[in-house]
């Protein structure tokens, strides 16, 4: 057994400033065991402990936290407990690395790719820095980096998050591991980058012959790739066995729930034929400065983002928008919204929406709504929420006094699944599915007749997923809402749009009828990423 957890309790010990310290468990008896070469998924929740359970493994938590572990953790027979700093260290790289959830906070951003790679081969390895930089080089082709040796001098930043990810599975690899941990390694990336990442990992456990254990709420990616499942819930793994018969016979109530929780693909069916929005020959174009006389326009680059779009989108519909990041589906949107520069027309409600001053488009602003990706970051953090959702009603005079728009805000609280005492609470205090719900809630109060969802749910986990999807449906079905779901996963976009729009560099390459689209998609792109997420 290369890797053998044995009833691993862990607690973190809190100063309150109290007298006593305050000890939180959060593992309970954890037994969990990867042999050489094979594929072990721990799946669940976020908060479940997946995440302080892989860091135990390597004893990172003893670095940032004060911790009290109890339990056996053995990895090539010896216990992971009982050694010294130094002895550590050499397990550290060289024989089990981690590949962490968001590459661009775990890469550090004032070093180059080149040097960040280096390390592990000159700390662990030995190298030469001659050697080092042309093995770095080699590990960057490998990991299918273009112009591998000229990204060496790089910085994190000037990589895309699919580059970044590959960069961190080249400085996992670096010192040719037995274990592999990935930590949520494909949770921001675009399908058709996950796919390569995953097909990657798996060329690179088989040229290694290496153990993964992987760490994720990706079901879909579960059920591809791995051998064993653990399911995991409030620090305790309530199922595991083979992957298939996890998935073909689930005994455990949450792993029922779980799987469950995958996006259905049932048939939907269209609730308005009348137009609502009507896009023709839509562009919106940036000019990118270039050299130190970048102000003659012969210097400009000039980025098609969004490049003669037509379409229309019907009343009480939900129009899917699908493509890679870059595609030009969030630069579509904020055109739509008026919130870039374009040409073209936009007929909205009978008006042309690229007709309008901004004084014009001040009333129309109320029935054209947007919820973005990450709430955290779109909801101030100094107002409560009952501030947040009252912003946009004080503006559009909603409500006839502070009293009256307290009680449509508690009302809205109460339709989206919160409670009432959150009105006065701050976004930090709430979970990434519930901040999502008052992103809904402060969009949804003003009645809008059309909202984009600009990726809602790719951050959440599937159970927290199908919450919000079966919200967004509610509420369609009760204001007649019109979306513009934009979303990188196709399995949302199958259980929520009545239309589909496949966007290949700000062109549309495919669109029509949601069932249509699954069921024969036309356009080789549309095959590739449908092959990619569903298959």
């Amino acid at each position: 057994m290369l890797l053998d957890i044995n009833k691993l309790n862990l607690s973190f010990i809190t100063d309150t400033g109290l007298r006593q310290p305050v000890e939180k468990q959060v593992l309970f008896d954890v037994s969990l065991s990867v042999k050489k070469g094979e594929t072990v998924a721990l799946v669940g929740e976020s908060g479940s402990g997946k995440s302080v359970t892989a860091l135990s493994i390597l004893r990172l938590l003893e670095d940032s936290s004060d911790v009290n572990c109890s339990g056996k953790i053995l990895f090539e027979g010896k216990d992971v407990f009982s050694l010294n700093p130094k002895e550590l260290r050499r397990i550290r790289g060289n024989h089990i690395a981690m590949i962490f959830q968001e590459p661009m906070t775990s890469l550090n951003p004032v070093y180059t790719i080149g040097n960040q790679l280096m390390e592990p081969l000159l700390l662990h390895r030995g190298m030469t820095k001659k050697e080092a930089a042309a093995e770095a080089i080699r590990l960057l082709e490998r990991t299918g980096i273009p112009e591998a040796a000229g990204r060496m001098k790089s910085f994190p930043h000037q990589l895309s998050g699919g580059q970044r990810q590959r960069v961190m599975i080249a400085m996992a690899l670096a010192c040719k591991p037995s274990l592999l941990i990935a930590d949520e390694p494909t949770t921001a990336l675009d399908v058709s980058i996950q796919a390569q990442i995953l097909e990657l990992i798996q060329d690179l456990q088989e040229e290694f012959g290496m153990a993964l254990l992987l760490i994720t709420h990706d079901l879909g990616m579960v059920k591809s790739i791995s051998d064993h499942i653990h399911i995991m819930k409030d620090g305790k793994i309530v199922e595991h066995g083979p992957t298939e018969s996890i998935f073909a016979t689930p005994k455990n109530p949450y792993t029922i729930h779980l799987l469950d929780s995958v996006p259905s693909t049932q048939k939907r069916v269209v609730t308005g034929s009348d137009p609502l929005f009507q896009i023709t020959n839509l562009r919106c174009h940036f000019h990118l400065k270039s050299g130190w006389n970048s102000f003659l326009k012969k210097n400009r680059k000039t980025i098609k983002a969004v490049d003669d779009v037509s379409l229309t989108i019907n009343r009480g519909t939900t129009c899917g928008l699908i493509g890679e990041s870059g595609s030009g589906k969030t630069t579509l949107g904020m055109s739509l919204l008026k919130l870039n520069e374009s040409s073209g027309k936009m007929i909205f409600k009978g008006q042309d929406l690229q007709e309008l001053s901004n004084k014009e488009m001040r009333p129309l602003r109320k029935d054209l709504q947007v919820v973005f990706q990450d709430p955290f970051s779109s909801l101030s953090p100094r107002l409560t929420v009952g501030q947040i959702i009252a912003e946009g009603m004080q503006i559009h005079k909603i409500g006839r006094s502070k009293a009256d728009r307290e009680k449509i805000i508690n009302e809205i609280l109460l339709e989206v699944g919160l409670s009432i005492d959150s009105i006065h609470r701050y976004p930090h205090e709430f979970s990434g599915g519930q901040r999502q719900r008052i992103a809904i809630a402060r969009a949804i109060v003003l009645r809008p007749d059309f909202l984009i969802l600009d990726e809602p749910t790719s951050a959440l986990d599937m159970t927290i997923q199908k919450q919000v999807i079966s919200l967004l449906k509610t509420l369609q079905k009760k204001y007649t809402i019109t979306y513009l779901f934009i979303s990188h996963d196709l399995r949302v976009i199958r259980s929520m749009a009545d239309q589909v729009i496949v966007m290949q560099n700000g062109v549309i390459v495919e669109s029509g009828a949601a069932d249509a689209i699954f069921s024969s998609p036309k356009h080789p792109y549309t095959k590739k990423l449908f092959h990619a997420a569903l298959s």
